[in-house]
């Protein structure tokens, strides 16, 4: 598909709305290690500095990530064998729900419903590449890694360090 031009499709005219939200959402995707989270660390602060409330979204593929750690009473209470845990200051709030059923990817319209909708202007996603969400594809040409555009056609648009091999009217990104 080199060289193909392409048009968003119909259904993108509520783009970056879907039915699970009624902010918009935005998914950043790429392979490991190609930069993601670099490229998000700074964009939210110019979203920030306009006033932006933003939501945070970021997949691992680490099955068993910690947010606490030994020793802590939530871990031991949950190792314990709480299925949820909320730990709760005065400043923060964090929820730990262990999941019974493997899934290769947690479906992110299980995770949307979390997070407070009415208190963000915008839910920003890392990773989730397989859901059918407006995304912004994180491409690094040295890497070698294929582009998921043009076959994914929830790209919106590319964010590379170098030009592009192919000719394409997607809107392509500097992140330099």
């Amino acid at each position: 598909m080199v060289g193909k031009k392409r048009t968003l499709p119909t259904r993108h005219h509520h783009l970056f709305f879907t039915e699970m939200t009624r902010i918009p959402i935005l998914s950043f995707i790429a392979y490991s290690g190609t930069g993601k989270t670099t490229l998000l660390l700074k964009i939210i602060p110019l979203l920030k500095a306009k006033g932006l409330r933003l939501g945070m979204i970021k997949h691992t593929h680490h099955k068993k990530f910690e947010v606490d750690y030994p020793g802590k009473d939530s871990y031991r209470l949950r190792h314990a064998g709480a299925e949820q845990m909320l730990v709760a200051s005065r400043k923060r709030w964090a929820l730990m729900v262990e999941i019974e059923e493997e899934y290769d990817e947690p479906p992110l319209e299980q995770l949307l419903p979390h997070l407070d909708q009415d208190k963000l202007d915008l839910i920003l996603v890392e990773g989730f590449k397989h859901e059918p969400f407006p995304k912004i594809e994180v491409h690094r040409p040295s890497l070698g890694h294929p582009l998921f555009f043009p076959d994914d056609e929830s790209v919106i648009a590319i964010a590379s360090d170098e030009p592009l091999a192919i000719t394409t009217d997607c809107p392509v990104l500097d992140m330099n």
